[in-house]
């Protein structure tokens, strides 16, 4: 069974002139040449691909795969991690991870929020800013927090994110819109613990990989998992396995939203508490880092005991469900 690498390489991007933070979510090396080797321990035969321009010029010259494992994240719009799903669905070629639709919705943080809420997971209060116009309408109470509705990797998040009222809530708006060219999310800040949650699994077969708390240093943004405590995680965070029924109860509400989500396969759900201690769904990133040293899902899994490549593995079994025939229905 042939299986396509479809990703974007993070020094590409750089060579070409982009900057640092605009490309954080891109993958290095190290990655591809894991995630290769895993595959190929199960068995597979792989080819790598690359980003979009190189896919498409890949079935341009009438190339095909059994199978793609699609970790691009695409660089342009709110659409971008959905440009290389939607492209593979119009050339029936099947993909692991979230189809495009749920990428789509899933990089729109207010989106996502909505469709959550609307299945009874608990998540902040929040309200979207399209334009500098739209300020005065916000009607939250302060502190709120403030990050761009489609970054990832902690892109525009800073202590400076955490705004106590209006004229603060105005200037990072204005920063935020201007540096970012998409709309903020503003929702209601939450000051309690904060943890990640990994998933394995497609619906009824979703299951969790642990439960990990992220802890960062006051020093760094006022202890926000910002986009530097995030690169320099390795002196400013830690992370702690945690069990019993904080656990239980991160979850449950992140099985909730994944499942709400239609989430496939693999990724990860960020919970935080409120101050009464009440776990509340915050954002889901169906296109978790795989790099097998530094990115949150690994690390998660190895502290629980499974293995990167035990990882691959559930992840693959997975989306081979979805390439099983359908069984032959009795008719009397």
């Amino acid at each position: 069974m042939l299986i396509g690498m479809t990703y974007d390489l993070k020094d590409d991007y750089l060579k070409a002139g982009y900057p640092a933070e605009a490309v954080a979510e891109f993958d290095s090396l190290v990655t591809i040449d894991a995630i290769d080797d895993s595959l190929r321990l199960l068995g597979y035969e792989t080819i790598r691909i690359g980003n979009i321009k190189a896919l498409v010029g890949f079935l341009a010259e009438g190339n095909r795969c059994d199978l793609v494992f699609n970790i691009a994240e695409g660089l342009h719009g709110l659409c971008r991690e959905a440009q290389i799903p939607a492209l593979l669905d119009a050339y029936e070629i099947p993909y692991v991870f979230s189809d495009s639709h749920i990428l789509s919705i899933s990089l729109h943080k207010g989106m996502t929020k909505a469709v959550v809420r609307e299945q009874g997971v608990p998540t902040p209060d929040y309200f979207v800013i399209h334009a500098m116009d739209e300020v005065d309408a916000v009607s939250l109470p302060f502190p709120l927090f403030l990050k761009p509705v489609g970054g990832g990797t902690g892109m525009g998040i800073s202590a400076n994110s955490i705004v106590k009222d209006k004229d603060e809530l105005s200037s990072v708006a204005h920063l935020l819109l201007q540096q970012f060219h998409q709309p903020v999310l503003v929702e209601t800040y939450l000051g309690g613990r904060e943890f990640t949650v990994g998933i394995t699994g497609t619906r009824e077969h979703a299951r969790t990989t642990g439960v990990m708390e992220i802890v960062v240093d006051p020093s760094c943004d006022m202890g926000v998992y910002s986009y530097k405590s995030k690169q320099e995680y390795l002196e400013f965070a830690r992370y702690h396995l945690v069990e019993g029924d904080v656990a239980s109860e991160c979850e449950r509400v992140a099985l909730g939203a994944w499942n709400a989500l239609g989430c496939r396969d693999g990724g990860r759900i960020d919970v935080k508490m409120d101050g009464q201690g009440r776990v509340n769904f915050l954002e889901v990133n169906p296109l978790a880092g795989l790099n097998p040293i530094d990115s949150d899902l690994p690390i998660l899994c190895g502290k629980s005991g499974i293995s990167y490549h035990e990882l691959i593995s559930r992840i693959m079994a997975s989306a081979m469900l979805r390439l099983q025939p359908p069984k032959a229905t009795c008719v009397s």
